[in-house]
């Protein structure tokens, strides 16, 4: 695991804010989010639906809709200020310097092609043009990634695979132009557990060998204690507290990661034990001490665990209706 004197970011977040133009108006998706990953780093994403973490994964390469999208903060990629690139220039950062992964990965695939064809035009945008360097690195990437038979997979379309398989492709895709920093949003949540447990191998794997800072968006915090490094805990916008996953999880100083984590059941729960439920505490924008306050300072709990001041510590707790 890296260490903080060793840490040296290839992407830092400072203070960044994504407004939607929307017909009712603006609508605050994120609000000042600072965060950074260092180089074979893996940062976790959590938090409920609706809290921002596709919102922000997808703002680190800009496939916001431009027209609708209104930055503020600085996104710094390697000596790049991302917010600063003008439209034309975006194509040559994404692939090459930061990619993403979405969660469908057959509706990230075009069914009319053959996957060959899709991976070779992903390597071939790295500037590889000779045609057998591109065949053998379609080959070396496939392989990379753990699928069978690469030759067989090139010539098939993405219906002919299995999700695993084509979630795969998608990772290899992804890879073809070595991007220095990889946005993961919720790539197993549709695989079985077997399945799922091989990509989070694959992952992990890929950070160590080649270096690849990871930005996984996840619910599941089960995912995030087996593969990331640290985290960061997002509500209504904002990241509420965020640090080294052990840390975290062992010790959570915000009510609503301590509610985040008494929520998810264990073997070891008892039957008919109620299960934490939160309750809403974002103020809707008119004040209240909700727990969206983004003015709120953090506090350095330690060197590696940062948590933001909340106004309140209660977690309701209701009994489900089913047994546990």
């Amino acid at each position: 695991m890296t260490t903080t004197h060793e840490r040296v970011p290839i992407l830092s977040i400072s203070d960044l804010s994504v407004d939607y133009e929307t017909d009712y108006g603006p609508f605050s998706a994120l609000r000042g989010i600072t965060l950074d990953v260092a180089p074979g780093e893996i940062l976790g994403l959590v938090g409920e639906s609706g809290c921002g973490k596709s919102t922000l994964g997808r703002s680190l390469l800009r496939l916001n809709d431009e027209a609708s999208t209104r930055y503020q903060g600085s996104i710094h990629l390697d000596g790049t200020e991302v917010l600063s690139l003008k439209d034309t220039s975006l194509p040559s950062l994404r692939g090459s310097e930061i990619a993403m992964i979405f969660q469908d990965p057959l509706r990230s695939l075009n069914p009319v092609f053959t996957i060959g064809t899709q991976l070779k035009n992903a390597i071939s945008l790295g500037g590889i043009t000779d045609k057998r360097k591109v065949h053998a690195e379609s080959i070396s990437l496939l392989e990379r990634v753990g699928l069978d038979d690469p030759e067989r997979r090139l010539r098939q379309y993405p219906h002919q695979l299995s999700g695993g398989q084509r979630q795969r492709v998608v990772i290899a895709i992804a890879l073809a132009q070595s991007p220095k920093v990889l946005v993961a949003d919720e790539p197993t949540t549709a695989l079985d557990v077997t399945t799922q447990k091989q990509i989070l191998k694959l992952l992990r794997q890929l950070c160590t060998d080649t270096g690849m800072a990871l930005i996984f968006v996840t619910h599941d915090l089960a995912v995030v204690w087996q593969l990331c490094d640290r985290v960061a805990v997002m509500y209504f916008g904002i990241v509420i507290e965020h640090g080294a996953v052990e840390d975290i999880f062992d010790a959570p100083v915000h009510p609503y990661t301590g509610g985040l984590l008494a929520a998810v059941p264990s073997l070891e729960t008892e039957k008919g034990r109620p299960l934490a439920t939160i309750e809403r505490r974002h103020d809707g924008g008119q004040g209240g001490g909700g727990w969206d306050d983004d003015s709120a300072e953090f506090d350095a709990v330690s060197p590696n665990h940062f948590v933001r001041k909340a106004q309140t510590s209660r977690v309701d707790v209701e009994r489900s209706s089913n047994d546990c």
